[in-house]
């Protein structure tokens, strides 16, 4: 025992044990220079912000910033995004990054997918409108035609194109609504409403396919259901005529003179 502790206390041991921490020392530190050089230690770059930049043009534009560029997806449509544009990044913009860093990139897709066009046939305008909208398809114009059915749908039209359900479509596409616009286009006699309640008015304007317009009641009127029309808008006559879906402007009272 006492014969190592001297080998320990001996000056060659001791210039042995520095030769050695020394290597160590200068192996580390090569080491951490090393590694520093080969990852640019420190040394980072901004990501830019690539949303709504088209992808043939990033790859010029990301060698200039030492980074590189792959599609992660591109299957993904956007209505009102034109094809081959980046919609999402990966790093985000504005991480900081190394040099000849991947960013990779949700693409827009370069071909629509096609829709099949649904029944619409009788469907209101407004739902028309919802329906479409749901299906990726754009609203265009509205085009009316006589009909008493007000803002039905009549029919569906693409680029002139008369449109049948199950047709197909591009996702995106405009879409044209032919509408009822609550007329017809068969002409009715003016009917004579003079001395009918409001009940009875209702029913002989039913039946000839007309609207009841404006209602105005005089003075005299306590109780509207009691009311009677002593004039109306236009007059009833043998050669007056008012298409379908048309109305009558109606005046009521409750005087009799007025109904004479």
């Amino acid at each position: 025992m006492s014969n190592v502790l001297s080998f320990i206390r001996s000056r060659n041991f001791l210039m042995h044990l520095l030769m050695c921490l020394g290597l160590i020392f200068v192996i580390l530190f090569g080491t951490y220079q090393w590694l520093n050089a080969y990852t640019n230690h420190g040394e980072t770059i901004t990501v830019p912000d690539l949303r709504g930049m088209k992808f043939k043009d990033l790859e010029r534009f990301l060698l200039d910033k030492n980074m590189l560029v792959k599609i992660s997806d591109s299957s993904v449509f956007v209505i009102d995004k034109p094809p081959g544009v980046v919609i999402e990044q990966d790093p985000a913009p504005n991480e900081k990054v190394k040099e000849g860093r991947t960013v990779y990139v949700t693409i827009t897709r370069t071909v629509p997918p096609q829709v099949k066009i649904p029944n619409l046939i009788d469907v209101s305008q407004r739902q028309a409108e919802a329906i479409l909208a749901s299906y990726g398809l754009k609203v265009g114009q509205f085009i009316y035609k006589p009909d008493l059915a007000k803002d039905a749908v009549l029919g569906l039209m693409s680029e002139g194109r008369d449109l049948k359900p199950g047709d197909e479509l591009e996702k995106g596409s405009v879409v044209d609504l032919v509408l009822g616009d609550g007329i017809g286009n068969t002409n009715v006699e003016v009917p004579s409403l003079r001395g009918l309640s409001m009940d009875e008015v209702m029913f002989v304007l039913q039946g000839s396919s007309l609207n009841p317009g404006a209602m105005v009641f005089d003075e005299s009127v306590r109780d509207s259901s009691l009311a009677k029309v002593y004039r109306q808008i236009p007059e009833p006559g043998d050669s007056v005529f008012i298409r379908q879906g048309e109305s009558i402007d109606l005046f009521f009272t409750q005087t009799p003179e007025k109904l004479k």
